[in-house]
Order: C-alpha cells, then structure tokens, then sequence
C-alpha cells in the first residue's frame, strides 16, 4: 500500500461528491427531515481557525444524519451587508459589490477544501437585490401593520463608523463593529416595534429549556428583555407658573412614603418643557451638555453618582403631600422606564448615597429586625412605618394594598414594565438594504408600491469617507416621483440594519430560487423550524432575539407554522492562540489554507473536534494537528494490516473480543454524536478501537471478522475524517459513498461482558485481581485463584482461614 496522499484523495473526493450532487436536498415527505445550520458568516476575506470549528461541528451532524437515512437540509450563505465592505471600498477605490463578491470566491473555495457537505444550490448572499428585496417587503407588511414606524429618538451614535446603533450594538460604551466609544445624538429613526412581542418572547423560552438551548443563554435574553413588576404612579410638578407631571414606574410601591426626592435623566423632557421656569438653567444645562458625553455604560456603572437640583420646580409625593426636589443625574437613563425616579433613601443604596451627597432627608417606612438607616439603607422586608394607614403591615403584604390605594385615588396603576426597547434599525451608510420609504410633501410617508420592488442600491457612488451617506448626494436615487400623487418627492436614505438580513435567511435557503414570493409556505412548512442552529453564545441578545421575533412576525402573518425558528442551539467555545481569542483585528489567526496543505482537511477536522469539548474553549496547537495527522495515516495503514492472514487462526473467544470492542465503540460514537454532542470522546473512541485493530493478531484468518471491524471503524470516521474513509471504503470494494453509507449499528447483548474482574483481598490488603464468568459459583472463584500467580505467591505456605465471595464483586481470604 501507498503512502497516504491527502492532496490527491481530498481534491478527488471533493470533485466527485460535487459532480454527483450527493448532499443536494429535496422536500420528500416520506422521509423524517432535519436541518442543521450554522451561523451565516460575514465575507471579510479569509477562513481562519475559529471560523472553521464552527462549521466543522455542523458538517459532522449533518453527515451522521446523512448516513442514518434522514434528509438532511445543510447549506452555505453570506451575510454579506456591513459596514465592513464599505470602509474597504474608501480605503481600496473599490465598490463594496466588487470587494464582497471576491471575498465571497474566497471564501467558498475554502469550504470546499475542508469538504464540507453543504447544498450550494441554495447559497444566497444578503446583498443579492433578490433577497433584499423580501427585506423591504416584510418591512412594508410591518409599516401596514404598525410594527415599523419612524420617530425623533435620543440614539447610540459611533462617531468612527458615521452610524447608528441599537441598544444591543453597543457594549461597554462601545461600538461593537469598530470597538470605539459611542456617543448620543437626537435623529429621526426608523424602529421595528419588537417590543409588541416581549412577552412571547420570555414565555416561550420554555420550549426551548430542558436541555434544547444553553440555559446561560436563555438567562441572558431574560435579562436583556429585563420584565419586572410594579406600579406606575404620577407626581404633580409645580413651579412658580406652571404644572407638569412626572411618571414614574417602581417596583416597590410599598417605599412610596419614604420618596423624599426625584431624579430625571438629563434628556428627560420636563427639562426642555420647564425651561423658564429653572433657576439655575445655566448649571443643569453644563450638567446636560456634559452627560450626553458619556456612554450609557459610564453613566449606569459610575460609582460617584454626579447630579444638580432643578432649582425652581418641585415635586409633590401623592402618598403624602409632601414637596420634595427635582434632580437631573446621569445615572437615570431615558431608555429604561420613565426616564424618570422617585428616590427612596432609607431603602435603596443609591439613593442613600445620593441623599447624603445633596443633603437630601432621608425618611424610614420600614422597619426590619434591628434595622438602620444611618450608615446604609435597609433594603429588606419589615414592618410599615411613617406609611399613613399601612403602618404596621408587612412590606411584603403593603406592596398590593398600596397598588390597589393608589389605583382607587387615580394617581397610579399597577404595571409590567421592560427594559427592552423597540428595535432600532436606521443605518447612515450606503452597503445595506434600501428601506422602501417615500417622503412627500403632500402625502407624508408612502411605502414604494410592492410592484416596484426591490428597490436596488445605486452603483454610480462615490466613497470618500467624509460626511453623510453617498446615498445622499445621489439625485437619481433620492428624487422620485410619490407613487399616490405624483408630485416630487425624496426617497429615505437610511439603510437597514444588516441584522434584518440575518434575522430571516435560514427560512430562504429552504426556497432560494423563488422570484415570486419570500418563500413557498408548503416547502417551509416541511423543513422549519431549524433541528439544530451552531453559532457564538455572544449573539444571544442580538441576533437569536432578532430572530425569534421575525419568526413569530411570520408566523401571525401565516406564513410559517411554528412558534421558534430553532429547536435546538450549540453555542461552541471560542479558539484561542497563546491563551487570546482568535481574530483578524489582534493579528493572531491561523489560515486553514496552510494547515489543509500541510496536513490535510481530514487531520484539520480531527484536531478541532478532538482538542476540547464543542462548548468549551480550544487552544490551538500544531503539535494537536500533527497528532491528528498521525492517526490519519495509521488508519490508512490498517489497510494492508487486515489484509495480511496472520499464519495463527483466531479462537471463537479472539473473534468475540474483537466483535464486542466493535460494538461497545459504535454505541459510544452514536450517543457521543447524537445525544451528548461530545465529539472529543467520540473520536476517542474511535482512536481506541484503531487501537485494537493493531493488537489484534488474527488478521484474515478469522472469518472476516477483523475486516468487518475496519469496515464499520471507517463508517464511525467517516462523519469526522470523509476524505481518506471514502478511498479506503472505495479500496474495500464496497459500493456507493462511505458519506451516504448506513450508520453502524451496536447489538446490545454483544457489548454486554461474560466476564468480569473482581480484586482479591488478602488480610485485609489488596493483593490482585482473577477474570471469572459473572455468577461464577465458589469452586470456580477458587479454580480461578490457583490459576493466578500473582495471588497464589502470597498464599505460599499459608492455611486459608476464611475464604469469603461476594458474587461479583470482591474476594476476600484470611491466611495464617
């Protein structure tokens, strides 16, 4: 036998697997479907390690369920919008189609080389007016519907990437595209009313717990969309002239008596509608000035809590009648509740330290076991007190009968409120989909007639990278006809943000090629939802909520007839080079390209797999790969091995061995596989019995025993290492693919052991072990010790006392 070619064996296989369209999907009723998907990647150029795990995990799942007879739906796409592509057109003089599609042949010749079993029949690129164009028609159905509107918003701005944020864009202050701090500014903006859906969104959760989606990130999601209880109450607020009110939301309405201040965020409107009325404008407007200069995260997180009292205006608590301070602080943001807070002093830590920053009275309504509030604020359940007619009630029991009070007097209500605020989806750039809006003098707002769509991205643009969007210094773009009167009008310039395009795309690669509509409801109906979706857990508060409210969008528009879009979720570890994240922008990535010429596609696939558990995190190691390589090529070598008749005939007990190692590995593979997704132990596995083979000694001359053994061993790899298992499963002249060959299947009662070992205990000491038959009577035990040496030398010359079998489980013998 030849040595192992990986060049020549991959690039043949992947050739023929691509002529005889063997992972080409169908709709076919008659056989139980599942698709498996991983999360489209943006085209930047170039695969690299981190890239490649994750793709990996979905091919191998997607061929073991190729081989166990299900119609697997498994293919490849681009998210292909973004403001990276953009940024390379300024910088290289190129347009952003032309840089994305060369990164897109890059890209997909990469996958090929790794031999991934996707459908390319049904790639599709978001940026492909085709796809684009179902974008600006769900939008449309929104608008109709009331769930896209269009209003002035306090925004998240990233000043670097001349664009708009949503909130779950920007962390830690920053933009999370260019890494740079954000900052706020007032714009008009176009919103997805998601918020309509933030309670399906939290209760359906429980069809994805028990095991089908990572609780940590289910956790998130729930804190993200942040649903809380409480009561929304209203505080008069008087000045000299005039009256306003501030709404407020609390979770505790049972502290209302103690509220002995308020503070609104800098943006809240009372500052702008009581302007004449402030006293000190000139220091609550430095004070405005100076918090819009800081992020979201900076404001909420500071530990010196900065403010200024609204001189000139006071509130009136409705509780108790008493007029209390208004402040401006920054660490009230205008995108949680009201934008506005009645401080408690006595029961909330911040408001204690506020309180005693601005000598503000702090007032105690209740009453815990050996309480105080003069070092800290006690923030437990007691006894009302200072409280009118609840004094004397728990808080506990005080906090409905206060709700239920402030109900009767009409200044209050019980409440549910969320942190999650409706999606913002307005983008200032050019490389995105068009939102398919007309502004008219006369008619206002106007969708662009659904005939007319879509409406494409102008090519004759110039990038210069200063200023506003190209869009809008593109007349033949901006100026149009209005499609109801026919006056002149200006068509929006915003484009969408690129997580529309992702927020629906696995529901298209189930009909890719309709011209007519988004997608052929029967044909989706068959293959949705997703049986398993592969991607980072740090897409948890953007992308899976995204996605999960398009679904259900969908689903009340009937035009899909499931409730979640993804039955089951993996969420794989990252890889990591020197104990760093892997990633283009530190400079430290492995190119796949170099590791698949040196080693080969099947030891690549190997070592990401074997290295670490699919869920944690992979350190990346040459020495790791060149093991894995190893391995590829001794499994080729056992080729020759099981070939070669040994001159000795194989027992019946040798054939059984070698049968029942057999049968344990296919077990162990399976649920590895399917139930656990642990594909490190499965491997190993596999490792073990190769082995096995080696030990054995019987080769060809045991019935065929040994060569059914390796034939089921290249069944096992083939999900993980295609390449060298359908050469060797073409040289054991077996018909068809190894790749759609039936999955190996284990016999119980052959991996279920006739023997057993069992330790010998002599005085008390452990002395060895004897292999008998399980319930092997006494006599046998006894048999079984004469035979071991190595517990016989230590009864030399000695009388057995007491010689006591627990049957199956341990001898024990007293010698003197």
């Amino acid at each position: 036998m030849s040595e192992y070619n990986h060049k020549t064996v991959e690039k043949k296989w992947q050739q023929k697997w691509t002529s005889a369209e063997i992972f080409k999907a169908s709709k076919d009723d008659k056989k139980e479907k599942f698709y498996c998907l991983e999360m489209l990647p943006y085209p930047s150029g170039e695969l690299h390690i981190g890239h490649v795990r994750n793709y990996n995990i979905g091919d191998v799942l997607a061929r073991y369920h190729i081989m166990n007879g299900k119609n697997v739906l498994h293919t490849m796409g681009w998210d292909a919008f973004g403001l990276p592509a953009e940024n390379a057109a300024i910088k290289n003089k190129i347009h952003p189609a032309k840089w994305t599609k060369q990164n897109i042949a890059i890209m997909r010749e990469q996958f090929k080389k790794l031999g991934f079993s996707y459908d390319w029949s049904r790639e599709i690129a978001s940026c492909d007016p085709q796809y684009y164009k179902w974008n600006q028609w769900f939008f449309i159905k929104m608008w109709e519907k009331g769930l896209a509107f269009r209003k002035s918003a306090n925004v998240n701005w990233c000043p670097v990437c001349q664009t708009v944020l949503a909130n779950e864009q920007v962390s830690e202050g920053v933009c999370w595209r260019c890494k740079n701090p954000t900052e706020h500014k007032e714009l008009e903006q176009w919103f997805v009313k998601i918020t309509d859906y933030s309670d399906e969104l939290l209760s359906s959760h429980e069809q994805l717990s028990n095991g089908h989606w990572p609780e940590q990130v289910l956790s998130m999601q729930k804190n993200w969309i942040g649903k809380s209880y409480g009561a929304e109450v209203d505080f008069e607020v008087i000045t000299k002239n005039k009256k306003s009110t501030l709404k407020i939301f609390t979770t505790r309405p049972d502290t209302l008596f103690g509220a002995t201040f308020m503070v609104v965020a800098p943006e809240h409107k009372i500052i702008a509608e009581l302007r004449s009325e402030i006293e000190n404008l000139d220091e609550v407007s430095k004070y405005v000035a100076a918090s819009g200069a800081k992020t979201n995260i900076e404001r909420s997180q500071s530990k010196d809590k900065s403010g200024v009292e609204i001189k000139g205006i006071k509130a009136i608590n409705p509780v108790n009648g008493a007029k209390i301070p208004i402040f401006a602080a920054d660490y009230v943001l205008t995108d949680y509740g009201t934008g506005a807070i009645m401080a408690v002093p006595a029961h909330d830590q911040r408001d204690w330290e506020f309180a005693h920053k601005f000598n503000v009275s702090i007032v105690e309504v209740i009453k815990g076991e050996n309480s105080s509030v003069a070092n800290s604020a006690y923030e437990g359940s007691g006894k009302m007190i200072n409280s009118g007619q609840f004094n004397g009630l728990s808080s506990d029991e005080a906090l409905e009968k206060v709700i239920e009070w402030i109900e009767k007097q009409g200044f209050g209500k019980k409440t549910i409120n969320f942190k999650f605020r409706d999606w913002l989806i307005s983008r200032q750039r050019y490389w995105g989909t068009p939102i398919p809006m007309i502004f008219c003098p006369e008619c206002g707002i106007v969708p662009v007639p659904i005939e007319q769509l879509p409406v494409k991205l102008p090519e004759d643009i110039e990038f210069s990278g200063e200023g506003e969007s190209p869009l809008k210094t593109c007349k033949s773009f901006v100026d149009v006809k209005c499609p109801k009167c026919g006056a002149d009008a200006k068509r929006e310039t915003d484009t969408m943000d690129t997580f529309v395009d992702s927020s629906w795309y696995f529901i298209r690669y189930c009909d890719p090629k309709n011209d007519k509509e988004a997608f052929d409801v029967s044909i989706t109906n068959y293959w949705m939802p997703v049986d398993l979706y592969i991607g980072g857990i740090e897409h948890a508060c953007m992308h899976l909520i995204y996605a999960r409210f398009w679904h259900k969008f969908l689903r009340d528009m009937g035009m899909i007839n499931t409730d979640e879009p993804f039955t089951n979720l993996l969420t794989q570890g990252m890889v990591t080079l020197g104990g760093n994240v892997m990633s283009k922008s530190r400079g430290n990535v492995v190119s796949p390209d170099d590791m698949v010429d040196k080693y080969g596609a099947d030891a690549l696939r190997l070592f990401i797999l074997f290295a670490a558990p699919a869920q944690k995190q992979l350190e990346w190691s040459s020495d790791g790969l060149e093991g894995c390589w190893r391995f590829i090529n001794r499994v080729w070598r056992l080729q020759d091995i099981v070939n070669t008749k040994s001159s000795q005939p194989a027992t019946p007990k040798d054939k059984e061995d070698l049968l029942r190692a057999m049968h344990k590995a296919i077990k162990k593979v399976t649920i590895d596989i399917e139930k656990k997704l642990q594909f490190n132990t499965a491997i190993s596995s596999i490792m073990e019995l190769v082995n096995t083979l080696y030990v054995y000694k019987f080769h060809s001359n045991d019935d065929g025993v040994s060569k059914e053994v390796y034939k089921n061993l290249i069944i096992l790899l083939t999900p993980f290492a295609p390449h060298i298992c359908e050469e060797i499963w073409q040289n054991l002249d077996t018909k068809g693919y190894a790749s759609l060959a039936r999955w190996s299947v284990f016999d119980e009662a052959m991996i279920k052991e006739n023997n057993i070992e069992i330790p010998v205990q002599i005085n008390g000491k452990l002395r060895g072990t004897i292999n008998i038959e399980i319930d092997a009577d006494e006599a046998a035990v006894k048999e079984a010790v004469d035979k071991n040496e190595k517990v016989k030398k230590h009864l030399e010359g000695k009388n057995i006392v007491k010689f006591i079998y627990v049957k199956n489980k341990i001898l024990t013998l007293v010698i003197k």
